[in-house]
C-alpha cells in the first residue's frame, strides 16, 4: 500500500472491471490503478489511457501479470466465469488481496479451491455480490433486525431479468452457452441466492427447482425470419429485434451494454458489429442452452419457506421481494420500502436513495451496489480486516452450494438437502 492509497490490477477490462476501476478515478486518495491485464487490444489501451497505466504493468493475459513479482495490493479478477479459477489461485499464492466477480467459479470443486487458497495465503476476498452492499439492503436488513414484522415465516422475490437483457446477455451474448461459461442461475442469480441467504439470516437445509429453455428455439422463429436481424423483412414485428435494442435514438439498452459490442459505440460501429458478430443474430437461431425461466424453492433450518423465481420475460426494472411474518408484511422494491403492522393495522414507507445525499459517483448501477461494493472493499483493504466485506469466503461459498443444489434439483427433478 503506497501512503494509504491501495494499488490494484484489474484482470479483464471489460464491462465490470471498467466500472469497479471507476473508484479510482472518483476516489485517488484511496485507490489507484497500477497495472491490467486484458486480452483485447481496443479495450485495453482505452483502459491503459483512462488510468494512465505504465507500461511495464500492461499485459495481455492474467498469466503474464502472474509472472511478475507482486506489483498490487489488489487485483480486481474480472474475466469470464469459466476463467475464475486459476487466477484466483495464482494471485492468492502472490499474496494479492482479491474482489472476485460473481460467480465464484462453475463448479463446486472451483468454488471450495478458491476458497482454500484465500484462506491458505490468509489474503482478504470479496465476492461481487453487489446486492448486499446496496443502500435499500442494508435498510432491509436493519429492519428485519429491529423486528419491524417480527420473526420470519416465509419470502417470496422475483428477479426480472428483463426481455432485452436475457436477449442480450442470454441468447446472443456471452453468458448464452452453459459450457462456454456456466449454467443460468449461476452466472445471473447467484447474486439473488447469497441475497436471499444473507436476508433470511439462517441455513438452507433443501432445495427444489423447476425450469427449462422455452421460448428462445429454432421451433419458434417465425416465418419468412432470417438468421440475422439487418437481413429480416419481420424484424419490426419482433420484440427481440437487435435493431431495436442497439440501433437509433431510441435504442432499448444502456451505453454501458452498447459498448459490449465495441469499444467505440457509434451508431456506424454498432452496426457492422451487428454485421459481423454475435449480437445481430436472430434470437430463434443462436447457440444458446441455458434457462429462460426458472423457479426455486427453498427450506432454512427454522422451517421457514422462500420461493425464488428468475424469468426473462419481464421489462427491465429492480427486484421485488415480499417478506411475510409473525407480526408484520414487508414489501421492497429497491426504491421503497412497505412496512404493515398486524397490531395496529399502519403502513409505514420508507424510501431509499441509491447513493447517499452529498456522494457523487459515477457507479450507480445495481442500486448502487457497484460503488458501496468498491468502497466497502477498499476500506476493508486498508485496515486489513476481511470482516468489513459483507461478502466473503465462508458465506459466498455456502450461497453458492445453494445455487448448485437448485440446479441440481431442476435436472434431476429431485429434492436436494444441503
Amino acid at each position: 500500500m503506497c501512503a494509504n492509497k491501495v494499488t490494484v490490477l484489474v484482470v479483464g477490462a471489460g464491462a465490470r472491471g471498467e466500472i469497479y476501476a471507476r473508484y479510482a478515478l472518483e476516489h485517488p486518495d484511496r485507490m489507484q490503478v497500477v497495472g491490467v491485464a486484458e486480452p483485447r487490444e481496443a479495450y485495453r489501451q482505452q483502459f491503459v489511457a483512462q488510468h494512465k497505466i505504465a507500461p511495464n504493468n500492461v499485459f495481455c493475459d492474467w498469466q503474464e501479470a502472474a509472472a511478475q513479482p507482486k506489483m498490487a495490493d489488489v487485483v480486481l479478477i474480472c474475466t469470464q466465469d469459466n476463467m475464475h479459477k486459476d487466477p484466483a489461485v495464482a494471485f492468492a499464492n502472490l499474496g494479492y488481496h482479491i474482489l472476485l466477480e460473481k460467480p465464484l467459479a462453475p463448479t463446486p470443486e472451483d468454488c471450495r479451491i478458491i476458497i482454500d487458497a484465500v484462506k491458505r495465503n490468509n489474503v482478504l476476498l470479496a465476492v461481487a455480490h453487489v446486492l448486499r452492499y446496496t443502500r435499500y439492503t442494508q435498510k432491509l436488513k436493519s429492519l428485519l433486525d429491529d423486528g419491524v414484522i417480527g420473526d420470519i415465516v416465509s419470502m417470496q422475490h422475483l428477479e426480472p431479468v428483463g426481455y432485452w437483457h436475457q436477449a442480450h446477455s442470454f441468447v446472443r451474448g456471452n453468458w448464452r452457452n452453459e459450457a462456454e461459461s456456466s449454467f443460468m442461475l449461476l452466472q445471473k442469480s447467484c447474486h439473488d441466492l447469497d441475497w436471499i441467504r444473507y436476508i433470511m439470516g439462517d441455513n438452507c437445509k433443501d432445495v427444489g427447482s423447476f425450469g427449462s429453455l422455452s421460448h428462445f428455439v429454432k421451433e419458434n422463429q417465425p416465418a419468412g425470419a432470417a438468421d440475422r436481424c439487418l437481413d429480416c423483412q419481420v424484424e419490426a414485428t419482433c420484440p427481440w429485434s437487435a435493431c431495436k435494442i442497439y440501433l437509433g435514438e431510441n435504442h432499448k439498452c444502456t451505453p454501458h451494454f452498447r459498448r459490449v459490442l465495441t469499444a467505440d459505440p457509434s451508431e456506424e460501429n454498432v452496426r457492422q458489429a451487428l454485421r459481423d458478430g454475435p449480437y445481430g443474430r436472430c434470437v430463434y437461431r443462436c447457440d444458446n442452452d441455458v434457462v429462460d425461466h426458472q423457479v426455486v424453492n427453498l427450506r432454512f433450518a427454522h422451517q421457514q419457506t422462500v420461493t425464488f423465481t428468475m424469468t426473462a420475460f419481464t421489462k427491465m426494472e429492480d427486484r421485488k421481494t415480499r417478506l411475510f411474518g409473525t407480526r408484520g408484511y414487508l414489501e421492497g422494491d429497491g426504491e421503497q420500502i412497505r412496512v404493515f403492522d398486524f397490531l395496529t393495522d399502519k403502513e409505514t414507507v420508507h424510501q431509499i436513495e441509491e447513493i447517499a445525499a452529498g456522494t457523487q459517483t459515477q457507479m450507480g448501477g445495481h442500486g448502487g451496489g457497484d460503488y458501496y461494493l468498491m468502497d466497502r472493499f477498499i476500506h476493508a483493504v486498508m485496515a486489513n480486516d476481511q470482516n468489513m466485506i459483507l461478502s466473503g469466503p465462508d458465506e459466498s461459498l455456502e450461497s453458492h452450494l445453494m445455487v448448485f443444489a437448485a440446479e441440481r434439483a431442476r435436472k434431476e427433478n429431485s429434492l436436494v438437502t444441503l
